[in-house]
């Protein structure tokens, strides 16, 4: 396999939680393309199944949903048990799922902030400790943790974002490092700002047009299919010999 074949997906079988909208839809619709089968969780039952219905109606791919809450030890496991049900295997991983809650440390409560951590780093460490043995048995698999740019710069009143993000880039490192010799790969993505479901309340906001003119060097926002590109590298062939690094997709923040 050489050139472009190298990130064709047939035959391969991807778990993408939080794939009903946003950014975790548009990798899923990406990887379908390249020939995935693709499984979809997320915590609401209806938006799953839509997502994957228009998935399935635009590719030539199986995709399912799956109502499953990455926070519940017993939902990772449930949801790694389904895929291997349904498809025998497990390839592909994209931890996708995730909250924010803005606002100065003061104004945030403890609860507030283990609620974001919860999905956005104890998830991805459950559904990563769900799908290790599939991988390691099969001596293959490729696992893209979504952080962000806030896991490598910081931005005021995004206290447990950016936290929950930079640990997420670190659990990256560390599990790249344990599984290189059973021919598996870890890596993260950091989208920039992307109009997600997740921005589009603040996205017309005096404060964030003056982010994006004077941190974003595009100086404009993101848009979903942009961030299909970098997945469907790390997910592919194509990727073999990157692991425990992260690949920013960021319109230039990280440059100044």
């Amino acid at each position: 396999m050489h050139g472009i074949d190298l990130f064709r997906l047939d035959g391969r079988v991807a778990l993408i939680t939080g794939g009903s909208k946003g950014l975790g839809m548009a990798m899923a619709s990406g990887l379908a393309s390249a020939g995935a089968d693709v499984l979809l969780t997320s915590r609401n039952e209806t938006e799953v199944q839509q997502a994957a219905l228009e998935i399935t109606d635009a590719s030539s791919s199986t995709v399912i949903g799956l109502e499953a809450d990455v926070t519940k030890p017993e939902d990772a496991q449930r949801t790694v048990d389904h895929a291997i049900k349904k498809f025998g295997k497990i390839d592909i991983l994209i931890n996708n799922a995730g909250i924010n809650i803005r606002g100065p440390i003061e104004d945030l409560t403890p609860e507030q902030f283990e609620q974001v951590m919860a999905t956005n780093t104890t998830g991805p460490w459950l559904m990563c400790r769900a799908v290790a043995p599939h991988m390691k048995r099969a001596g293959y698999g490729r696992v893209i943790n979504l952080s962000s740019t806030l896991g490598v710069v910081g931005l005021v009143e995004r206290s447990p974002y950016a936290t929950s993000k930079g640990a997420l880039i670190m659990m990256t490192k560390v599990l790249a490092l344990e599984w290189a010799e059973q021919g598996i790969t870890v890596n993260a993505i950091c989208p920039g700002p992307f109009l997600t479901p997740m921005n589009e309340p603040i996205a017309d906001t005096e404060w964030s047009n003056h982010v994006i003119g004077s941190c974003v060097a595009m100086r404009r926002w993101g848009q979903l299919h942009e961030i299909q590109g970098a997945a469907i590298y790390l997910a592919s062939d194509a990727s073999s010999f990157v692991t425990g690094t992260t690949l920013l997709v960021d319109g230039g923040w990280t440059a100044h």
